[in-house]
Formats: C-alpha cells, structure tokens, sequence
C-alpha cells in the first residue's frame, strides 16, 4: 500500500506521494497512467513526488512532476503547489518559507496566511518565486535552422485555421496564442496539434489568451501530455509574461483559468517571476501494489 494525498489547484489536481516509495516500482511510467486513470484508477491530471534533499544548501526538498501519459515535465505550478501543501499538511515541514528543487531549478514557495493567521485545514495559499522566463529558441526548446532571441508570433497551420504563437520557458515550454474569442477557435484541436509539433523536441504546453484589459487575461489551456485542464500554473504564468513582453498588458496581472484565477508578477528589478494561487486538499488514500 502507497500513500498518497490528492490536491487540486483551482480544479488542476495532483497525487502527492513519496519519492522513496516509488523508486523500486518495475515501471513508474505505467503506475502512472494507471493511477492517473479517471476511470480505473484515482484519477488525476499528474503525480508529484517529493524526497528531503542531503548535502543540498539551497533547497529543503527535491520535487518531480509526471504528466498523466507518465512522461516528466519540468515543472508545474500547480503540481508543485500542491506538493508544498502536502509537506505542510502532513507535517513534514514547519517553517513559512519551503526552497524545492525541480529539474528547471530551485522555486521558493512561501506560505501566505489568513488575517487570523490561521488556515482551513488542507487549504494554502503560497507565494512562489520560480524564476526568470527564457525567451530564446535554443531554451525553449524549439528547433530552427538557425537560432532565435525569441520567437514571437510564429506561424502555425493547424486544423484548417493559421494561428501565431509566441513561445517562452517558464519551467516548462509554453506556446502562447492571442485570441478575441475563445468560442469561435478550435483551440481544443489547435492545442493538440501544436503539442506535438516536430517544431518542439519536448513537446509543448499551449495557452490561449484573451486580454481583458492591462491588468486581466482570460486563458484556455491545453498541457502536453494531459490535454485540456482547469487551470495550469506554467500556462497562466506564460500568459502574464508574453503578454507584458508584448506589450499587451502591465508586468502584474490576474489569469483568469476555468478554474480560478491565479496572480502573476512578472518583477521588473530582478526578472523574477511571482506567482500566488490556491491548494486545496481533496483527501488522502493508499494504491495497492500487485
């Protein structure tokens, strides 16, 4: 029996478990598919797992996140979110600040509390620093013959419809389209014929984004190896980023997702990104090994 606890954030949900108990499977791609599975297994948009780092001084905890399909990604905002709450759920970690270590780098989650400073149990809501975004081809990763500064408004033809996307890292490669009206795009169709491209060597995530104004964004998402989700946190992040960067909106926006809205700085001193948004618990349970 492996424990586990699943988390959501704004409707995008995780199954957190621990790294030492998953180390030995025979196959941890297809354990997880299968726990994945809405249908045969639990049911989840990802698995995070989380193991105390030694010897490492700059963070607490190394973190891995695994797409649905049981392929690895770099990072996710909300998979990573929901791995820091189940650290401070479960009591493997007290203070207000935790540092985990991803395969993109080290992210700073820091827990903001309520004005009574107490929380709903199994609810958090963090402040993360995650870095800076990365705007060129070779970082991306996207393939050209010749290397580009940044790739914006690239041409696509997909699905019967052209689309320009404009592509950025943020922990995880993301493509960004500019929409007026999400109803009249097949940004379903679009999305997974984008995520596959040759054009991406690791595959992509796709953000559909429609300006509000300069301080707020409407997104539709479509993550690679999952398909459409709620919300995404490297989706909403991009949105904010490739919008400043193009000078659609301000450096500080609020990403409304389906599923809730998460807030994005993109600071101007240091290029770092901050992002805040919710974890919520969903429950906790155990997978049985055959």
């Amino acid at each position: 029996m492996i424990k586990f606890c699943k988390f959501h954030g704004f409707g995008n949900d995780y199954l957190v478990f621990e790294w030492v108990d998953l180390a030995n499977l025979d196959s941890l791609e297809d354990f997880v598919r299968a726990v994945c599975d809405r249908h045969r297994g639990v049911g989840a948009d990802g698995i995070a797992t989380f193991e105390k780092t030694e010897g490492d001084t700059e963070a607490d905890f190394a973190v891995r996140i695994f797409n649905p399909d049981g392929s690895e990604a770099g990072f996710s905002g909300n998979g990573t979110r929901c791995a820091a709450a189940h650290l401070f759920y479960n009591h493997f970690w007290q203070n207000e600040t935790v540092n985990l270590r991803l395969s993109s780098g080290v992210k700073k989650y820091r827990l903001i509390k309520n004005e009574t400073d107490v929380l709903p149990v199994g609810q958090y809501i963090f402040e993360a620093e995650i870095g800076h975004p990365r705007f060129d081809s070779a970082s991306i990763p996207m393939q050209f013959a010749v290397a580009r500064n940044d790739v914006v408004d690239f041409p696509f033809e997909i699905a019967g419809e052209s689309v320009l996307a404009t592509a950025v890292n943020v922990g995880n490669p993301v493509a960004c389209v500019f929409t007026n009206d999400f109803d009249s795009l097949d940004w379903r169709s679009i999305g997974a014929g984008i995520e596959t491209r040759a054009t991406f060597p690791e595959r992509t995530n796709i953000v559909f984004i429609k300006v509000m104004d300069e301080n707020n964004l409407g997104i539709r998402i479509w993550e690679r190896g999952a398909g459409e989700t709620s919300s995404s946190g490297t989706c909403s992040v991009a949105a904010a980023v490739v919008s400043a960067f193009t000078g659609k909106t301000q450096r500080q926006v609020s990403v409304h997702a389906p599923g809730g809205t998460t807030e994005v700085l993109w600071r101007a001193t240091d290029d770092e990104i901050i992002m805040t948004g919710r974890a919520e618990l969903v429950f906790c349970g155990g997978w049985m090994i055959n």
